[in-house]
C-alpha cells in the first residue's frame, strides 16, 4: 500500500470520538473495501439488542434475569423506581462508608484509623478492584490495598506477611455474590485466623458485599460485621467493577469515584450511538469480527503502553474470555465460540513476546492502548530535546509500524490520560463492545456454564479426597498404593484423581499422610498410609 493509500485509509478508519476524548483506529485491520458495507445490517441488529438489554429485557434466559451494568453510572435508565433508588441509595453509602473510614469515625478495634485494604474476592470480585487500584493508585493513598484471590495458602502468607503489624489497621471486604464461593470463603477463614492470633475480632475490621439473603450476608449479620453492601442478581461478576464490588475498594483507597462513574457514563452515551462507523465499540467489535472469522480464530494481545495499566489486559480476559467463550449459540448449536486475551504492557513486550508477534505464528491481532499523557508536569530531557515519554511514544508506533510491514493487525485506542474518567471510559467501552459482538455471532454473554462445570468436578475431587483419606485413617498401620486405593474406596473412581490426591495429601503436614517409595521403584509404586 502507498503512503497516500495508507494515509487515507488511516483517515477511513481512525474515530475521533470528541465527547470523551478517546479515539479508536481500525485502519490497520486488513478487511476488504466492503466488509464494513456487509456487516452493517447485522451490528445495527446488535445495537438495537443493546438498547433492549439497557431498557430491561430478559438478557440471560438460562438463569431469567436482566442485566443492568449499564445502569449503575446512570440509574435513571433504569427500568423501575425500586431498582433506581437501590442504585442511588447503595452509592451514598459507599461514600458516607468511606468518609466515615478517612475521619476514623469508623475505627479498628484497637488502633486509631485504618490505613490498610485487604479485599478477599475471586474472579469479578478481584480482578476490577486490582486493576483500577493499580491504575489509580499513589503514594496518597488512604487506605493501602492488598488482595487474597486466590485459595493458595503460600499466597494467603504472602500478604499477611505484607500486612505485618499493620494488621491491626486493615479493613477487611469480602466479597461473594452468591455468598458461598468457596476461593473466597477460604481466605475469610485464614484473614479471620490470622485476627484472631494477633488477639482481634475479625468482625470488627470486615465488610460484606453480597447478596441479601446469601450464605455470607446471614454470617455477617450474625458476626455484627461493620457494614454490608449488595449485590444485585442484575449484575454479573465480570461487569461489577462500577457496582459496590469496586467502587467500595475505590473510594476506601481515596479514588475519585465520581469521575470514574462520570467516565463511564460518557462512554456509554457515544457508544449508544446507532450509526455504527460512529460508534467506538461498533467498530471493536466489527474489527474482532474480521480477525477471527466471527469464529475467534485469532488471539486478542492486548498493549497498553502506560504502566498503571498494565492489569488492563488480566481484566479483560475475565470480561472478554467467560462472556464469549461458549459451547453452544442462542440457538442451541454446537459453535465453540470465543476469543483468547493476553498481553502486558509496552514497551516492555518489545523485549519479550513481539518478536514472535512479528516474525512468528499469524494467529493474533493487536490491540494498543496509547496514553497522550506521560506524567502530571514536565519531564526532564533524556537527551536532547527527547524524553522518557517520547521514547515510550516512539517504541509503541515503532511495533506498529513494524507489525503492519509484515502483515500483523492492530487496532489503536487513544485516550488523553490514565485518570479516574479514563479508567471509566476503558471500562464502559470493552463491556459494550464485548455485548456488540456476542449478539454478532449469537452467544448469550451473560452466563458462564463452564464455570459452573469447573467447580461441580472440584467438588467430586474433594468427595474423592474425604473417602480416600478416611479409608487410610481407618487402616492405620497398612500402606496402599494409590490403585489399591481406588480399588477399597471406589472401582469407579478414576485412579489419577486418587494418585494426585495422595501426592498432594503427603506433601503437606495436614493429613498426616505418609509416602514410602523403594528406591529404583516407579513412582506410581508408592504407598501410602495415615500416620499415628
Amino acid at each position: 500500500m502507498t503512503e497516500s493509500a495508507s494515509w487515507s485509509r488511516f483517515k477511513t478508519h481512525f474515530l475521533s470520538c470528541d465527547p470523551v476524548g478517546v479515539s479508536v483506529d481500525i485502519s490497520r485491520m486488513n478487511f476488504a473495501a466492503g466488509f464494513l458495507d456487509e456487516k452493517d445490517a447485522d451490528i445495527r441488529k446488535a445495537i438495537s439488542a443493546m438498547e433492549r438489554l439497557e431498557a430491561g429485557a430478559i438478557a440471560n434466559p438460562d438463569e431469567n434475569r436482566m442485566v443492568g451494568h449499564y445502569w449503575l453510572r446512570d440509574s435513571s435508565r433504569a427500568p423501575t423506581p425500586a431498582i433506581r433508588k437501590e442504585i442511588d441509595g447503595c452509592l451514598a453509602r459507599i461514600k458516607r462508608f468511606a468518609r466515615d473510614v478517612h475521619s476514623g469515625t469508623i475505627k479498628p478495634q484497637k488502633a486509631r484509623r485504618f490505613t490498610r485494604l485487604l479485599v478477599i474476592g475471586i474472579g469479578g470480585s478481584a480482578l476490577g478492584p486490582q486493576f483500577v487500584a493499580m491504575a489509580l493508585g499513589s503514594t496518597r493513598d488512604k487506605l493501602h490495598p492488598h488482595f487474597f484471590d486466590n485459595t493458595d495458602p503460600d499466597g494467603f502468607d504472602m500478604v499477611l506477611a505484607q500486612l505485618g503489624p499493620a494488621l491491626g489497621e486493615t479493613l477487611c471486604i469480602v466479597i461473594s455474590k452468591s455468598g458461598g464461593t468457596l476461593e473466597t470463603r477460604n481466605g475469610m477463614l485464614e484473614a479471620r485466623r490470622a485476627f484472631e492470633a494477633a488477639g482481634l475480632t475479625f468482625a470488627k475490621h470486615a465488610v460484606a458485599i453480597t447478596q441479601v439473603g446469601s450464605q455470607l450476608d446471614a454470617y455477617a449479620v450474625e458476626g455484627k460485621w461493620l457494614a454490608r453492601f449488595p449485590m444485585w442478581d442484575w449484575i454479573g461478576g465480570r461487569t461489577s467493577e462500577l457496582s459496590a464490588v469496586g467502587l467500595l475498594p475505590a473510594a476506601l483507597q481515596g479514588i475519585d469515584i465520581g469521575r470514574l462513574l462520570a467516565g463511564a457514563r460518557a462512554m456509554d452515551d457515544v457508544t449508544r450511538t446507532k450509526e455504527p462507523r460512529r460508534n467506538p465499540a461498533a467498530l471493536l467489535a466489527l474489527a474482532w469480527c474480521h480477525a477471527g472469522g466471527g469464529r475467534g480464530a485469532k488471539d486478542m494481545v492486548i498493549l497498553p503502553y502506560k504502566d498503571r495499566l498494565m492489569l488492563f489486559s488480566k481484566y479483560l480476559q475475565q470480561l472478554v474470555m467467560e462472556s464469549l467463550g461458549k459451547e453452544r449459540d442462542l440457538d442451541g448449536r454446537v459453535v465453540h465460540q470465543g476469543i483468547a486475551v493476553f498481553g502486558n504492557k509496552g514497551s516492555t513486550d518489545q523485549h519479550a513476546y513481539v518478536q514472535q508477534l512479528r516474525d512468528g505464528i499469524n494467529n493474533f491481532f493487536v490491540t494498543f492502548v496509547e496514553v497522550l499523557r506521560d506524567r502530571a508536569g514536565k519531564s526532564m530531557w533524556v537527551e536532547p530535546g527527547v524524553t522518557s515519554g517520547d521514547y515510550l511514544s516512539g517504541f509503541y508506533q515503532g511495533t506498529r509500524r513494524a507489525l503492519h510491514e509484515n502483515g500483523r493487525e492492530s487496532i489503536t485506542i487513544t485516550v488523553p490520560d490514565a485518570g479516574a474518567a479514563t479508567v471509566g471510559k476503558l471500562i464502559a467501552l470493552y463491556e459494550r463492545a464485548v455485548g456488540l459482538y456476542a449478539s454478532l455471532v449469537n452467544v448469550n454473554a451473560y452466563h458462564q456454564p463452564g464455570v459452573e462445570a469447573g467447580k461441580k468436578a472440584a467438588a467430586t475431587v474433594l468427595e474423592c479426597q474425604k473417602r480416600v483419606l478416611d479409608f487410610l485413617k481407618a487402616h492405620q498401620g497398612q500402606s496402599f498404593t494409590a490403585e489399591d486405593l481406588a480399588r477399597e474406596t471406589d472401582p469407579a473412581l478414576e485412579v489419577e484423581t486418587v494418585f494426585k490426591i495422595l501426592e498432594h495429601a503427603s506433601a503437606n503436614p495436614d493429613h498426616g499422610i505418609k509416602r514410602a517409595l523403594t528406591a529404583g521403584a516407579s513412582v506410581f509404586e508408592a504407598r501410602y498410609s495415615a500416620g499415628r
